[in-house]
């Protein structure tokens, strides 16, 4: 798939409904599990943590009794970058190629052999999604029998990040190659384990180029505006940056559109100016 025919093919993406988010971090757990994300035996220092899913506390600011809450999930949001041409700002910063965007898929992946750990992605990233491993893995007795056969584990001195669940993308596509599908994949064939886990239904998971598939119908994204979502509700974090990132966040609540954007008084309701690449 080159870069010149992607607008025809899969875009993975993802849709959090903030107003059923209830913060337990199921989706948290389940990725680690999924992924084999390592942890420490003293978890108390969250600088060296390594958590693909996070989930954040936002508060409208107010005292008691009109103080509200929202939880906020924040996987990788494997940006499309300027004019959604795969150019995210992390990969056009590294030295190594050792992230890519795939034009058939939207995903933005992680190489683990190519990088040599210089983080450069880490400062690019704007939505801190990059994680570092100051040390090899390391789990008690017993504990590599819970580990994923389907993914690897991080060595020490690389960079590793949230990758939708891909290894579950090439089990669905081999199976409908198999089939004789070719590359026709079933909405349901293909899910991340965060949304598979989550008790509220607050995650779904999808091809954003397929009018058929939820996460198309419930933002609408805008191929002609890079994918801006042409539901009233629906946002995407910091959307002036223009990194077009394939994760969108759904609320009523205004005040938590208006933190998602990170406006500051006065700023809420002004035409966000977006410059397109060369041919949109």
């Amino acid at each position: 798939m080159t870069q010149d025919n992607h607008g025809k093919a899969h875009k993975y993406g993802m849709v959090i409904d903030l107003d059923k988010c209830t913060g337990c971090g199921s989706c948290m757990v389940a990725c680690m599990s999924e992924n084999n994300v390592p942890f420490k035996e003293n978890e108390t220092d969250k600088k060296d943590s390594i958590t693909w899913m996070k989930v954040f506390k936002l508060t409208n600011g107010k005292p008691f009794p009109d103080i509200d809450t929202c939880y906020l999930p924040r996987p990788c949001m494997h940006c499309g970058g300027k004019g959604d041409h795969g150019h995210s700002p992390c990969i056009s910063v590294c030295p190594a190629t050792a992230t890519d965007y795939g034009y058939d898929t939207g995903i933005v992946s992680q190489i683990y052999t190519r990088c040599f750990g210089c983080r450069y992605c880490m400062g690019a990233c704007p939505y801190h999604a990059r994680y570092f491993n100051w040390w090899d893995p390391k789990w008690p007795d017993g504990m590599e029998e819970y580990l994923s056969p389907d993914v690897s584990p991080r060595m020490r001195g690389v960079v590793e990040k949230c990758s939708f669940c891909y290894h579950r993308y090439q089990e669905a596509r081999d199976r409908a190659y198999h089939e004789e599908r070719r590359d026709h994949i079933e909405e349901g064939e293909y899910q991340t384990a965060c949304t598979q886990a989550c008790p509220a239904g607050a995650i779904t998971f999808g091809d954003l180029n397929n009018p058929e598939h939820e996460v198309y119908k419930l933002v609408k994204p805008d191929p002609h505006n890079c994918g801006r979502p042409r539901e009233p509700k629906a946002f995407r974090l910091l959307e002036r940056l223009q990194t077009n990132p394939k994760v969108y966040y759904i609320s009523e609540r205004e005040w938590v559109r208006k933190a998602g954007d990170n406006y500051r008084k006065g700023e809420w309701g002004k035409e966000i100016k977006v410059s397109h690449g060369k041919g949109h």
